[in-house]
Order: C-alpha cells, then structure tokens, then sequence
C-alpha cells in the first residue's frame, strides 16, 4: 500500500495535531520518516505494517488521554465472559451456551465523558455499549475503575472468521490485554504462535489470568502456574504476571482488579501502548548497518579506473611527446629540422587510437590528434560494482541490494556519457608558448648571421677586388658572424632542452587533467550522485528509526 503525497502530508499534519508538545510525537515523526525513508528498498508488506502503527498510534493519541481500554480475550470455554462479569459486577456478557455467536465486542465503560469518540474508534456499535455510570447502582461510585473501558471479545479460536478478525482488529487497539486460560488449554499452539510470541515487545502491556483454578487440586494448582510462566518465557514474555483466578469461586478477583487500577490510576496506559508499539514497530525495521556517504575517495577510485580503461595516461603522455618533438623542431638548429623530420615516426609515438584523423601531406605521416579508447559497458559497471560494493560493506541486505540496483541503473547512461563526452575534447593542443616561438625567431636570426658571415667571408677569400673585412680585434668579422651564428644556434638549441621537458610535462599534465575533469563529471553526475541519494535515504531512514526508539 502507497500513498501519495497529499495522504501523507495530511497523516502528518493529524499526527503533529495528536501529538503537539509530546516526545511520542517526535517518535512518530521519525519512524514515519524512517518508513518514507524505506519504500522501494524494504518489503511493502512490512512497511505497511508499521504505517498501520503509526496511523493507528495517531489516532488513539487523538482521543480520550483519562481511558484505558482493557480488552479481556480467551477462547471457548475459558471462562472469559465470566471473568468480564465478575470484574462488571453484573452479566453483561452471555456465558457458556448462551453466548451469542456475534463477531462484535462488548464495552462497559466507567465514566462516559470523553468516551463516545474513543468507541467509534474502536468500532464498538451503539447496541454493544453500557455506561456503568448511567446504571442505577451505588455501587459503582466505589469503583476504582473510573476511566476503564472494558471489552469483552470474541473467542479467538472460534470457527466463524468474521471473531477472528474482530480480536486480532482490538488485540491492535488495545491499551491493556488481559488473556484468560484455563487448565486444559492454556498450552493450546493457536493461543501461544498467534496471540502471545508475535507479541513478545508487548509484556508490559498483557496480564494472563489462568482461570477455573478451583478446579485443580491445591497441591497442583502451584505447579500449574509455573508452567504458564514457562510457556511465556518461550514465547518472549518473562514479564508478564500470572494471576490464579476463579470467577465462580472469586479467587484472585481483588488481584486481577487491583492490577487493573493501579494501571488505570498511573494514567499512562494509553501512551504506554502507543510507546510499546513504537518500539516493536521500529525493532521490525532496525538493522546492524551504519549510514555512510561516499567519500571523495570513493569517486576518486572509479575515476581512477574509467581513466585507466579509457588511457588517459597513454593519451597525456602521448600529448607531451608530441608537443616536445614539435618544440624541439621549432628551437633547435633549422638546418636539422628536415633530417630530424625524416627520422621520426608518429606511429610509434601515438600507443593509443589513431582514429581517421591520420593524413598523408606530400608523401609525409602527419601525426593525428590521439584518441581516448572506447570504455565499454561492461568495464564501467565493473567499476561501479566495486563502488557500491564499498559504500554497502557495513549496510544490511535490502539496503546494499537497493543500493547496487541503482548503481547499476546508471551503467548504460554514464557509458554513453562518456564516451560522448571523451571523444568532444580537443586534443591536439596545437599551440606553443611565446617563449618558443621566440627562441624559434632566434634561431633563424643566428642562422642569418651564420650564413651572411660564411658568404661574407666566402666572398672575400675568392675574389681580391672585394675591400678587407673589418675584423673584431684579431678576426674578422665575417668569420665572428659564421661562428657566433653556428656556436649559437646549437648552444641555445642546447638549452632550451630542459624548458622542453617541463614544457612537455606541463602538456600531458593538463591533458591528463582534462580528461579526468570529464570522466569525473560524468560519474558525479550519472553515478555518484543517485548512488549517494539511496545512502543518504539509508541514513533518513536510521535518524527516523533513532529517534522513534529513543
């Protein structure tokens, strides 16, 4: 059963209503929470249950705060009725083979005032009713059940469902459940395994009566009781108070009536059951896990791995490679450019996807803008296995299944994304920086000088009609210019070396840099971020259930 929003904003604004300046109302409140929390990733069934809690919580704490309801159950022939009747004072309640086979309960109720809503809530029929303090009986002004409304229910092992389903709808609503047995079937299976161990978080809230106990022998009648206790104990519930009670011999009558209104007069009954079910209901949720969003770790790691799947290595070192040949050829001696173009082979230095990129300019190889290589799908949900694999090692089963199904449900979209994305990032990165085009300037400017001082010189030696050359102390100057330009040219081709490599680490590191830029949009995006959505309900979900058990 879901509901929508508008169901759930009203049943909040009932509750908060109910609740108002109550530490039950913050409980509420969080297992509410911890139930929105939970739908999608725990059994609807389960949380139904619990919503039923809540709801049914809510609408006790809504009525009459001055009544406890005192539901008396037992099956055919318990003596159930008889119980009801004594603890009345009068036969309301048919007995033996003159009870009635109706499916409805019968209330009486000490003190009318404040009552009427809290029996239509309890689906009581008008007819079904009795106001003890209506009757013309003295006697009842002596009462210490002022508050008390008594229910007589159907017998639980009746054959007609319609019974059935009438005890197991008040068992829920009642504040205090007083269960009569007798001798010769309080071990009955049906009683124990349907009433009594699924109530085990209930002790505090259910009195056992073994009835008829005039009928066994005194030296037996100890025993007996002890194998009630025993019997409670193996269903949960060491604390649940036996009493010895005979309705016809009204043995344990003051007792059983006094263990009544020392729980009416403490006047916390009603909340005491609403608690009681809080923390059953919240037990059936809770689990060992502990909350965790995924760390900057978490994400860094599958970065890690799609980068390594896709060589973003390869493909940054490659970028530097090529930007340092390129430098290299644009600082270094221009008479060894050709020579050095002749030598190199882009094949060898592109270890990643050529693509169509690769050219053939005037019977040259043109190295290509490298390529990321293509992630598959297969590798990116292995990736995230491993993710949600991390983030669910301290969760419980629902909740890490919940988390790796959604996990996976990004698998298809963020392979697509990626390789969308990697394939639209320029990398060829053509540009050099000034200084090298500077130093390129340079290069050919002592070239010139080289090559004017050789021809100068050159000049001067063939002919005898061209005048002397001026001379730089003991040389001549066309021979200073031949030399310096030739020294100088591979002397600064020389030290540009070490700029060419900071150059080329500086290049793969952006490259590198980049395309991790994309893949880490990507995964925060399509991965990441609905993968912490499902964590961070796990931990909405352990709040509400924290401060429902509190």
């Amino acid at each position: 059963m879901t509901t929508d929003g508008t169901d759930e904003e009203t049943r909040r604004e009932v509750r908060e209503l109910a609740t108002r300046g109550t530490d039950i109302g913050d409980r509420l409140a969080g297992l509410d929470a911890a139930v929105r929390a939970a739908r999608g990733r725990l059994d609807d069934g389960l949380l139904d249950r619990v919503q039923a809690t809540v709801d049914r919580a809510t609408g006790r704490l809504r009525l009459s705060a001055t009544h406890t309801v005192v539901g008396i159950a037992g099956a055919t022939g318990s003596g159930k009725s008889s119980t009801y009747n004594s603890l009345v004072g009068l036969e309301l309640s048919s007995v033996g083979v003159r009870r009635p086979t109706t499916s409805w309960a019968t209330a009486c109720v000490w003190g009318s005032e404040g009552a009427a809503e809290l029996l239509e809530w309890l689906g009581i029929p008008p007819r079904h009713q009795t106001m003890r303090d209506s009757m013309l009986d003295a006697r009842h002004h002596e009462s210490g059940l002022d508050g008390v409304v008594l229910l007589d229910l159907p017998d639980h092992d009746s054959t007609e469902l319609s019974h059935h389903l009438e005890v197991d709808r008040l068992v829920d609503l009642a504040d205090l459940l007083v269960w009569v047995l007798d001798p010769q079937k309080y071990a009955d299976a049906a009683l124990h395994d349907r009433y009594l161990a699924p109530y085990h978080t209930h002790g505090d809230v259910i009195l056992v009566v073994l009835n008829q106990i005039d009928t066994i022998p005194e030296g037996e009648r100890q025993s007996m009781i002890d194998d009630v206790r025993r019997l409670l104990v193996a269903d949960g519930l060491p604390q649940v108070k036996v009493i010895a009670f005979s309705a016809q011999e009204g043995i344990g009558m003051a007792e059983l009536r006094g263990e009544i209104e020392s729980r009416v007069d403490a006047k916390r009954h009603a909340s005491g059951r609403v608690e009681t079910d809080i923390a059953a209901a919240a037990a059936q949720l809770d689990d060992d896990g502990r909350p965790r969003a995924l760390a900057h770790e978490d994400v860094a790691d599958l970065v890690d791995r799609i980068g390594t799947a896709a060589g973003v290595e390869s493909v940054a070192a490659t970028v530097g490679r090529r930007t340092r040949a390129r430098a290299a050829r644009a600082t270094g001696w221009p008479l060894v450019a050709p020579f050095r173009e002749l030598r190199s082979d882009p094949q060898r230095q592109l270890p990643v996807d050529l693509g169509e990129d690769a050219k053939v300019l005037g019977g040259r190889g043109v190295e290509p803008a490298p390529r990321v290589s293509p992630v598959s799908r297969e590798m990116v949900g292995e990736s995230v296995r491993s993710l949600t694999d991390h983030a669910t090692q301290r969760l419980s089963g629902p909740w890490a299944e919940a988390i790796d199904r959604a996990g996976a449900r990004t698998v298809p979209e963020a392979t697509v994304k990626l390789g969308d994305r990697l394939s639209q990032v320029d990398l060829r990165n053509n540009r050099l920086p000034g200084w090298v085009r500077a130093v390129q300037v340079l290069q050919w400017l002592l070239l010139l000088a080289a090559v004017a001082g050789g021809a100068w010189w050159l000049a001067g030696t063939v002919s005898n009609g061209v005048p002397a050359a001026p001379a730089v102390g003991p040389v001549s100057l066309p021979v200073l210019l031949l030399v310096a330009g030739l020294v100088g040219g591979v002397a600064l081709a020389l030290a540009s070396a070490a700029g060419l490599s900071r150059l080329a680490r500086q290049r793969a590191a952006e490259t590198e840099d980049r395309l991790r830029g994309v893949i880490e949009e990507v995964v925060q995006g399509s991965i990441a971020r609905p993968v912490d959505q499902e964590l961070a309900d796990y931990a909405s979900f352990k709040v509400g259930l924290a401060q429902a058990i509190e």
